[in-house]
């Protein structure tokens, strides 16, 4: 299995104008983040977890050439706006692309993308099965994938194990018994947005203190914002097995 960070950042503390702060001024491609998002590849399988605002983008800039299935974390924009861009796949693959998720996610998919799920079936609509399921192993094209679920201050959201990789974002709190779901990971990726208390995301030291809990020979740490400080910085602040992810990173496992 191959892993390819798509995008390691967020848009959470990022101004609406464009930003003039060191970090975002940094030379250094690692510093230079697009909204959070994964790729991961067994062969001519091809799974996406998360399409945020910048899919489109990060799908030509990494060429990928097919998308089998999508895994959505939860419903939030930085998530799940570019969903819009799948139809360029279905036009390629000439075929719908199942997206798995909780149902309070593929609900407000629903709502806020309704015309994709419209009765009247106008050309060049993107074209989306959308498989709502419960916090159970997810069988697809051979592959077990477990949701784990984790808590982004009151909103659930999913973090998702693919074999001996574990996958979460936006998160602040795991209960004991979803942290189970994780022992035994190889690789182990959590959120860290900042230094600084945040209400619904894991701070650096809180992504630090639970990766060490959870015992993952190697963690990295992604949902970045500018407010972290620099890639080359930060990473020499970090235990040893505890690196930060930067797009275009590759893991194989």
């Amino acid at each position: 299995m191959r892993v390819t960070f798509l995008g390691t950042g967020t848009s959470q503390g990022v101004p609406v104008i464009a930003c003039s702060c060191p970090v975002c001024e940094s030379k250094d491609p690692k510093d230079k983040r697009l909204r959070t998002s994964i790729l991961l590849e067994w062969g001519s399988l091809n799974l996406i977890v998360d399409t945020g605002p910048d899919f489109r983008s990060q799908m030509l800039k990494f060429k990928v050439q097919r998308v089998d299935g999508i895994f959505t974390t939860h419903a939030h924009r930085d998530h799940i706006a570019g969903l819009d861009e799948v139809r360029s796949f279905n036009f390629k693959q000439k075929e719908s692309i199942p997206l798995f998720c909780q149902q309070i996610t593929a609900d407000k998919i629903q709502r806020d993308f309704s015309y994709i799920f419209s009765v009247q079936d106008y050309p060049g609509l993107p074209k989306i099965d959308l498989c709502p399921v419960p916090l159970n192993p997810i069988t697809f094209k051979g592959k077990t994938v477990v949701p784990v679920e984790v808590m982004h201050y009151k909103l659930p959201v999913w973090g998702f194990r693919f074999d001996d990789f574990t996958y979460i974002t936006d998160a602040k709190t795991i209960a004991e018994e979803e942290i189970q779901k994780i022992i035994g990971s190889k690789v182990l990726v959590l959120n860290a947005l900042q230094r600084e208390e945040h209400i619904s995301h894991l701070t650096l030291d809180e992504a630090i203190d639970l990766s060490q809990k959870i015992g993952a020979k190697t963690t990295y740490l992604t949902h970045i914002s500018h407010n972290l400080g620099f890639h080359e910085t930060v990473s020499k602040e970090l235990p040893e097995g505890i690196h930060l992810a930067y797009d275009g990173l590759n893991i194989d496992l």
